[in-house]
């Protein structure tokens, strides 16, 4: 059997833990379920998978859960899932589970790649939009725990530094894809986040999280200070939630017509712009302010940049909006051009239709 015990919570998760499962199952690893208090089918369908199912009062601390499930683990190597995140797989996936320890030290963190389709609260018929997360979850179990009751983060038992290793694996999570889910999970998540904040009012990733959890149901109003707060402290710029964060806070200005304020994250441009997501934001806020040939260019630059986080920021989404500013000026022979480049994607397809009329 291979020295890696994949961990994971749950409570009420008849409805995907079953694919979780089934996944991890073709493979060689213990599988530890640590159940906080099902009322449905979810501890019945573990023991289909696994005899490593245990049970643990929830006192509204998932930290307390994750690191009890880590101590009734056998193996020292500890991969951490939720039940609604399942193992993408192809050909080259029994290679690297079956080398999993050999990816990292007892001291480093393994990070994987996670997709999530994410529903559009403000459009509850809109496709899901694709994004894509990287998550720290697998790590040697002498050198860290979970800390924190809400968003819960691996920490170093020692106090050194993390040291963040990527590994070829990803999962598809399916925890946001509809409008009721973000809700329900944005709901739970906000009191648990303020509790924790009372005890740890210096810590710029609690307010983010729950700048965060009122951005995901359109409650700009009540992300934005949150978002502020969090960019007011001291930050560490290459934290993959601190790109996220400026991006969020970005985005809040927009949807609450704070056009000119926007501008103002042009004075970080040079940090944040290596990833798509940040430069197609400029092009928005750029195209908002009636500056339309800088939006084109920031569009354009956006289309060349490989790293980012929502689908479609470097390609049909930036080639569509030079589209609609080409349109609006009038010069429909490049806004077909532009249009032309987003492939499949239905908007655009609609409008050539119209322009071609």
């Amino acid at each position: 059997m291979l020295p890696v015990s994949v961990c994971i919570i749950a409570k009420n998760e008849e409805n995907c833990i079953k694919e979780c499962l089934m996944r991890l199952a073709k493979y060689d690893w213990e599988i530890v379920v640590v159940d906080t208090g099902s009322t449905d089918k979810t501890v019945e369908i573990a023991r289909k998978y696994t005899s490593a199912v245990y049970s643990f009062p929830w006192i509204n601390d998932f930290s307390a859960a994750r690191n009890y499930s880590i101590q009734k683990a056998k193996n020292d190597y500890i991969l951490i899932l939720d039940c609604d995140e399942y193992l993408e797989e192809n050909e080259q996936t029994a290679r690297i589970i079956s080398n999993l320890p050999s990816y990292i030290t007892p001291g480093q963190i393994g990070v994987f790649t996670l997709h999530n389709p994410t529903a559009v609260y403000t459009q509850p018929d809109a496709a899901p939009v694709m994004t894509t997360d990287y998550i720290a979850r697998f790590f040697h179990r002498s050198k860290m725990h979970f800390e924190g009751s809400i968003h819960e983060q691996l920490t170093s038992k020692t106090g050194e530094a993390k040291n963040y290793v990527s590994i070829p694996l990803s999962f598809y999570h399916t925890g946001y894809q509809t409008p009721a889910l973000q809700k329900q999970k944005a709901l739970r998540n906000i009191p648990l986040l303020k509790a924790e904040l009372t005890s740890h009012p210096d810590n710029p990733y609690l307010y983010y999280q729950l700048g965060r959890s009122y951005f995901s149901i359109a409650n700009y109003e009540n992300a934005l200070p949150y978002f502020e707060t969090a960019l007011s402290m001291e930050l560490d710029e290459r934290a993959e939630y601190v790109q996220t964060l400026v991006e969020s806070y970005g985005y809040c200005l927009l949807n609450l017509k704070q056009y000119q304020k926007a501008l103002e994250l042009e004075g970080i441009y040079p940090i944040f712009s290596k990833r798509a997501d940040f430069v197609f934001l400029m092009g928005l806020i750029y195209m908002n302010n009636a500056m339309f040939s800088e939006a084109i260019g920031e569009f354009q630059k956006a289309t060349t940049i490989s790293s980012y986080s929502v689908e479609g920021v470097n390609s049909y989404s930036a080639n569509y909006n030079i589209g609609v500013i080409y349109e609006c000026m009038g010069n429909t022979e490049e806004a077909v051009k532009y249009y032309t480049k987003c492939k499949s994607y239905a908007p655009a397809i609609e409008r050539i239709r119209f322009l071609n009329k």
